[in-house]
């Protein structure tokens, strides 16, 4: 399990193979799922989990200002994210 810290106005591309088996539970902030086309989908609060399996969800964003934590959940066997690509950068801890 990991956490991903995505400051305010950061943003992490999803990559559809990377994220296909992977749970996630935003712990802190809000983070706003951006659709296929590049619109702003609907913003998730603390406490909401998630998948992104078949949503076609290109990327993840903080639309807050404090950093957004969202925990990744990933089965026996898959590594889940490698390295999301943020902007700006943002570590993520395990």
């Amino acid at each position: 399990m990991r956490t991903l810290a995505l400051r305010g106005g950061a943003r992490v591309a999803v990559i559809a193979a990377e994220w296909h088996d992977v749970f996630c539970l935003v712990t802190r902030g809000r983070v706003q799922l951006e659709l296929r086309d590049g619109e702003p989908g609907p913003v998730l609060e603390r406490d909401a989990a998630f998948w992104l399996r078949g949503t076609g969800v290109r990327a993840l964003r903080n639309p807050g200002r404090r950093v957004a934590l969202v925990r990744i959940i990933t089965p026996p066997g898959s590594h889940g994210p490698r390295n999301p690509v943020e902007t700006p950068r943002t570590p993520m801890t395990e």
